[in-house]
């Protein structure tokens, strides 16, 4: 099995394609909206069950125990172990 990489070294692997999941995230002391993408096949409880320190929520609003929007964003890395629940919005009544 060969890796192809380029004349600078840099290796070049497989793009992993996600879908993006709608969600509510609450932290110890914010509540955050946006995307969580999953692989294809997998549950959302899979990704947040990865063993990487950080999950990517893109088109990020976090906001603050009252509701008031703090920060907008692209792209926020969330610490998982300071995730106390996920919601799908999907899943909202």
């Amino acid at each position: 099995m060969t890796i192809p990489f380029d004349d600078k070294g840099k290796i070049f692997t497989d793009v992993v394609s996600k879908e993006p999941i709608e969600v509510i995230v609450q932290t110890t002391s914010q509540r955050i909206e946006g995307s969580l993408h999953i692989r294809p096949g997998e549950r959302l409880k899979d990704e947040l069950n990865h063993q990487d320190r950080f999950v990517a929520v893109t088109d990020a609003v976090v906001m603050d125990a009252n509701g008031q929007d703090l920060y907008r964003t692209e792209l926020l890395l969330v610490n998982r172990e300071a995730i106390v629940w996920v919601l799908p919005k999907e899943e909202m009544a």
